[in-house]
C-alpha cells in the first residue's frame, strides 16, 4: 500500500466503541488501495468466539491479553495497513506507545450523544458493557467511560473531531493531515 499521506506504514484508528473505526477503516483502506485489519475480528478468529463471549466467559483480563497479542502480531508482521482497534485497546498496558511507535494513530473523537445515535440495537447487544442499559443510562455510562479513556486517546498523533463530517470528509481530512501529524510528537498533536 502506498500511503502518500503518511510516512509510516500503519495507520491505527482509535476511539470509543461505536465511533466508526471499522466502517471508516474499510473505506480508508479502499481509498489507499491497501489492507484493512480489525483487531476485534482477529481476536474472534483467534479465540473462536465473539468479543462479547470472550469478555463474558474468560474476563476482561484475558480479553486484553489476547487483544495485545493480536496487536503485537499485526505490528510484527510489518505490512502496510489501516488498523481498526477495539475501543479499550489504547488504554491497556503500553498499547498507545506501541502503536505510536509502529505507525500513525488517529483518534476519531465523537460525543457520547453522537455515538449513542449511531448505535443500532444490534450494535448495543453485541457490546457487553452496553447491552442492558436504557438510552439515558447508555449516554451517562459512555460519558464517564470516555472521560477515563480520554488521556490515552489524546496521545494519538492525529485527533479528529468527527462531529457532523461525512465519512468522505473524514477520510479527506485524515489523508490531508496524517503525514504532518506523524512527524510530530504526541505533545504536539494537531486537532481538527
Amino acid at each position: 500500500m502506498e500511503c502518500r499521506a503518511q510516512t509510516k506504514k500503519m495507520l491505527f484508528l482509535i476511539g470509543y466503541m461505536g465511533c466508526g473505526k471499522s466502517t471508516l477503516g474499510r473505506k480508508l483502506a479502499r481509498r489507499l488501495g491497501g489492507e484493512f485489519v480489525d483487531t476485534d475480528s482477529l481476536v474472534e478468529e483467534r479465540e473462536g468466539a465473539s468479543v462479547a463471549d470472550v469478555f463474558r466467559y474468560e474476563g476482561e483480563q484475558r480479553f486484553r491479553e489476547v487483544e495485545r497479542a493480536v496487536l503485537d502480531g499485526v505490528i510484527d508482521r510489518g505490512a502496510a495497513a489501516v488498523v481498526s482497534t477495539g475501543g479499550g485497546l489504547p488504554v491497556w498496558a503500553d498499547n498507545m506507545e506501541r502503536m505510536n511507535g509502529a505507525g500513525c494513530t488517529v483518534y476519531l473523537r465523537r460525543t457520547a450523544q453522537q455515538i449513542a445515535g449511531r448505535l443500532s440495537p444490534y450494535g448495543r447487544r453485541k457490546r457487553p458493557r452496553l447491552r442492558d442499559l436504557s438510552d439515558e443510562e447508555l449516554v451517562a455510562f459512555m460519558e464517564r467511560d470516555m472521560a477515563s479513556r480520554e488521556p490515552f486517546y489524546s496521545r494519538a498523533t492525529l485527533v479528529v473531531d468527527c462531529g457532523v463530517r461525512s465519512d468522505d470528509e473524514l477520510i479527506d481530512y485524515i489523508l490531508a493531515h496524517a503525514a504532518e501529524a506523524c512527524g510530530r510528537s504526541a505533545s504536539q498533536t494537531p486537532q481538527g
